[in-house]
Formats: C-alpha cells, sequence, structure tokens
C-alpha cells in the first residue's frame, strides 16, 4: 500500500463569498498540487471540499498521513459522523447537519475507498510548510472564481 501525505486547506473571502480548495500530495519525491473553488461558498465547505478531492485523487487503496488545519473537519469526521448518521443526519440538539451533502460524500469516500487514513490536525497560518502552501492553492482556487475561470 503506497503512503500518501496529504496537506489540505479552504478559504473564503466573506463568509459566505467566493472559496478555494488547495491540495498537496506527496508520494515521496513526487508532488502533485490541486486546487479549485465556488463562486458562492463557505470557508467550512472549502475545507471538506479539500478533503474530499484530495482523497479522490488517489485512484488506489492508501495509507494517508492527512494535514489540516480545520478541527470542524477533523472532529467531524472521526467524532460526529457517527451520531450524526444514528440520528438521521441530525445534530445532539436536534438540528439538520450542516454541509450534509458534503458530509455524507467524505463518509461514503473514507468508508468505501480502502483507505488507511490517519488524520493530523496542524495550527493555520503558523508557519507549517506544507499548510501553508495548501493555503496558497486555496487562495488560487478563490481566484480562480473571481477571475471566472472555474
Amino acid at each position: 500500500m503506497n503512503r500518501i501525505e496529504m496537506y489540505t486547506d479552504g478559504a473564503c473571502k466573506g463568509n459566505p463569498g467566493p472559496g478555494g480548495w488547495g491540495v498537496l500530495l506527496r508520494s515521496g519525491p513526487t508532488e502533485k498540487e490541486l486546487f479549485g473553488g465556488e463562486a458562492a461558498t463557505t470557508n467550512n465547505r472549502m475545507e471538506l471540499t479539500a478533503v474530499i478531492e484530495g482523497l479522490a485523487a488517489l485512484k488506489r487503496p492508501c495509507e494517508v498521513a492527512l494535514y489540516l488545519d480545520s478541527e470542524y473537519v477533523r472532529r467531524g469526521i472521526t467524532e460526529w459522523v457517527r451520531g450524526w448518521k444514528a440520528r438521521g443526519w441530525r445534530t445532539s440538539t436536534g438540528q439538520p447537519v450542516k454541509n450534509v451533502d458534503l458530509w455524507q460524500r467524505l463518509d461514503s469516500l473514507v468508508a468505501t475507498s480502502g483507505h488507511r487514513i490517519e488524520w493530523h490536525w496542524v495550527r493555520g497560518h503558523n508557519g507549517h510548510v506544507e499548510n501553508e502552501r495548501a493555503d496558497g492553492l486555496a487562495n488560487r482556487g478563490v481566484d480562480l472564481v473571481r477571475a471566472g475561470k472555474n
């Protein structure tokens, strides 16, 4: 099983507003950058989209060390999702889960991909080189949207 390092980030200019997502994939010395954006979105949606796009880009099951600066995404997929599903995609207070479409996609991807994923939180905008690169890619996604190219 290939070992992959994945660094993801989302960005939004206004919340909601134009947003972008970015992914840095690394396997040994080989790197791949992915990014994109949406015209009207939120930061949380872009954080989720970055992880989804990164995992979906892997064509076979991998050992993935996934680094992200979003506790919302990390805790959501490792802690909260089981309860949400048990309650019919509702929070503990009975409210519908926000961004349920993306949570369901991520949950399905994690469950069916065969990847073994280690989830690592890193502090954003704190000099972590790869996290800063993922942030730069997310902002390139915002720039694409603003230029009307996405």
